[in-house]
């Protein structure tokens, strides 16, 4: 199908309860403020630790910025080139305008092929989509192989944490969902984390050698070759890439890289930032199916296109997940991720979630951050979300409902606008001595004090001098 500037606003698992109500909720929870300070505070001290090995990390940073901005002045050339790719290797591409379109084909590739039970590999993009759902109301169940994503799954949860998904959860909770949920775990189970992993290995393994289908997202898509990159650390990527017949691959159109050679920069930039580790445990790269398997990739656009119209906010495509910006925000490590709605939390879904979606349908996320700029120091590829979040949040008030306050602020821009016309206004400001004790301003004066206007003007008080 043809693609087209101006596609639908991004559907899907991307917005939820206004922020501030979300929040107020979290801040409640002692045990979830803790769990987040913990692990927060571990992965941002590994991080540091590996980041300040690297002399170039600077320079890294800037040519993975770089990378990433070609892409996005070209992405129509790269996808092309992708797509060719793709095919001359056997590969069927598909191509979906929004999440309704792309559940609409993964479910219908999965049900042509008689199976009622298909695995997965740790996708934002499925996640985004809400691809598990639809599967779901077509009689077929998704089985996530991914440990954290197992655990949010089996408690009926929802991920708060771009690479840790189940960072809310303490080990006892996640021994009592694995006894309530696994049908053949070990009674006895205990909360030691080896334990755990054994358990979840022993339920999935079962899953990987009887599933037909498996569906992945892709961290990297090489334009020059056609080939999918998969990044994690628990090696059930692996297995889910390799053994099912049907590999099916939902990858948003903004996963691009040129070339092969440029995957040596992120292959150095995403593990320090994400996991603070030096190289990655295991790294899939495919380039079409392997024998006997059929492969399909479906390219998502899901808002992005409008994204990536906005020169103000298309630095927020250039991010590869890596959650830096979450393990070091002070705003997150409150509140922690479900605060924010959508399959995206922290600095990077406060800025991409509402880009996505229209800021009138998450016009609360722009204002969730205070704006200390500690997420753009962090980010590998050196997205500047505070400006981001500033001209998010100009755009939500142009596009509010008009308040008091609002009306009060345009007569006051147009008083600005002018010297004259503010010369005069600030020679009034005298009468509002007496009325600022007064006069009481909701909102204002009920933690601070209302300022009052000097009995002289500068202007005047230079002239009189």
């Amino acid at each position: 199908m043809s693609t087209f500037l101006g596609m639908p606003a991004g559907r899907g698992n991307l917005t939820g309860a206004p922020f501030p109500e979300a929040a107020r909720e979290a801040l409640g929870d002692a045990q979830l403020r803790r769990n987040l300070a913990k692990a927060t505070t571990t992965i941002r001290a590994k991080r540091a630790t590996v980041v300040g090995e690297l002399p170039d990390w600077a320079a890294l940073r800037a040519a993975g910025a770089a990378i990433k901005d070609d892409v996005l002045a070209n992405l129509d050339e790269y996808l092309v080139r992708f797509e060719e790719a793709l095919t001359a290797r056997g590969t069927h591409v598909h191509w979906a305008r929004d999440a309704d379109e792309a559940n609409r084909i993964v479910t219908d590739l999965v049900t042509a092929t008689g199976t009622r039970e298909v695995i997965k590999v740790k996708s934002m993009a499925t996640a985004e989509i809400g691809l598990n759902e639809a599967l779901a109301r077509a009689g077929v169940h998704a089985v996530e192989t991914d440990l954290a994503e197992l655990i949010v799954q089996l408690g009926h949860d929802r991920p708060s944490h771009i690479l840790v998904p189940a960072i809310h959860r303490g080990r006892a909770e996640i021994r009592e969902i694995f006894r309530r949920e696994m049908p053949d775990v070990d009674p006895d189970l205990t909360a030691d984390p080896r334990a755990l992993a054994e358990a979840a290995r022993e339920h999935l393994r079962r899953k990987f050698l009887t599933a037909d289908v498996a569906i992945s997202g892709a961290n990297f898509g090489i334009a020059e070759t056609g080939s999918l990159v998969v990044v994690e650390s628990e090696g059930n990527g692996r297995m889910c890439l390799t053994l099912p017949r049907t590999l099916i691959s939902v990858v948003g159109i903004e996963k691009m890289l040129p070339t092969w050679r440029d995957l040596e920069v992120f292959l150095q930039l995403l593990p320090r930032s994400s996991t603070g580790e030096r190289m990655n445990p295991y790294t899939s790269v495919w380039t079409g199916p392997t024998e006997g398997q059929t492969s399909h990739v479906v390219l998502v656009d899901n808002g992005r296109t409008a994204v990536l119209a906005d020169p103000d906010g298309r630095a927020a495509l250039r991010c590869i997940r890596c959650s830096a910006c979450l393990n070091s925000c002070p705003v997150y490590e409150r509140t922690g991720g479900h605060a924010y709605g959508s399959t995206y939390p922290g600095p990077i879904g406060a800025v991409l979630s509402p880009q996505l979606t229209g800021v009138a349908r998450n016009p609360t996320l722009p204002f969730a951050s205070s704006l200390c700029g500690v997420c753009y120091d962090v980010c590998p590829v050196a997205i500047d979300i505070p400006s981001m979040l500033v001209h998010l949040r100009g755009k939500v008030v142009e596009a509010g409902r008009t308040t008091p306050e609002s009306t009060a602020m345009r007569a006051l821009a147009w008083v600005m606008s002018d010297a004259r016309r503010w010369r005069r206004f600030a020679r009034l400001g005298k009468f509002g001595r007496t009325a600022s004790r007064h006069v009481p301003l909701p909102g204002w004066s009920t933690a601070r004090d209302v300022p009052q206007p000097p009995r002289q003007t500068f202007r005047d008080w230079w002239e009189a001098r």
